[in-house]
Parts: structure tokens; sequence; C-alpha cells
């Protein structure tokens, strides 16, 4: 497989949310305890049930255009250290089904190389998008939700 990083929210964005209370649409973040694995844009890990997390809509920055469009993210409502890791599928995408999603230069959808499956079986399909000379960034969402999970780019 082609070298990637998957890459989390910036933690800035996540202490903003923390210091202010809302979020990048100017709503007010739900403080939640988690009642289920939720997934932390932060430090990609899922929370467990009953660790306090913060509920919000998070402004995608790639893509812009057309394609934009914000999504619902949890981070820890206590800072956590932020996902780095080269060549490494993190615990929130592996653990539930997924939405591959690859986008050009220009930030346009690359619709040949979407795949929606099991986080498992992400290798090959998310291999196949960063090889393709197209790709400049690839969006991994919940499959059935539609939320991002993370930003994957090669290097």
């Amino acid at each position: 497989m082609t070298a990637f990083r998957c890459v989390p929210i910036d933690p800035a964005i996540a202490e903003r949310f923390r210091a202010t209370g809302r979020d990048d649409g100017g709503n007010t973040l739900r403080r939640l305890a988690a009642d289920h694995p939720s997934p932390c844009r932060v430090c990609l890990r899922n929370a467990q049930v009953g660790e306090p997390v913060l509920l919000g809509s998070y402004h995608l920055p790639r893509p812009r255009g057309i394609y934009w469009t914000p999504s619902p993210i949890f981070v820890h409502e206590t800072p956590c250290a932020p996902f780095v890791a080269s060549d490494t599928i993190p615990e929130i995408v592996r653990s539930r089904m997924v939405s591959v999603r690859a986008y050009d230069a220009a930030d346009q959808c690359v619709y040949d190389l979407g795949h929606a499956g099991d986080g498992d079986t992400i290798d090959a399909p998310l291999a196949l998008a960063l090889a393709d000379p197209r790709t400049a960034f690839v969006n991994i969402h919940t499959a059935k939700p539609g939320c991002l999970l993370c930003r994957v780019e090669a290097g």
C-alpha cells in the first residue's frame, strides 16, 4: 500500500469547542456521557461508554465547493493527544462500517474510487484510492450516518 497518514481534526478546534461551548455552526455543543463507543476525532479512539464527550458540528476544511458539507463529530470533553502514526488505520475506522471518499486536487469526488464496507476490510479500497494519480486526499466517513472520521493523505 502507498504510504499514508490518517489526519485527525486540528486539536485547536477541539480546544475552541471546549472553551466556547459552541461548534463551527454556532450551535451549543451537546455534553454527553458516551452511550456507545463514540469516535473522538482528535485521538481517533472510541470513547468508552460513560466517558464524557462533546458533540458538535465540524466544518470540514476539504472538500470545498460542491462536495463540501459540515459533519457531526464527537471529541473527548477533556483534552486528548492527537493521533500521530504513519501507515496505521485508527481504531475508529476499523471498528465500524465506513465510506471511503476520494477527491482530486480540485476537490471533485472521484466516484469510481468510492467504497462502503466494514472498517476491518478497508485496506484494499484505501490502497486503490491512494495509489490512483487522481487522488489528492481521501475522507473516511461512517457509512450509515455519514459523519467524518478522518482525512487520509498519501505520504
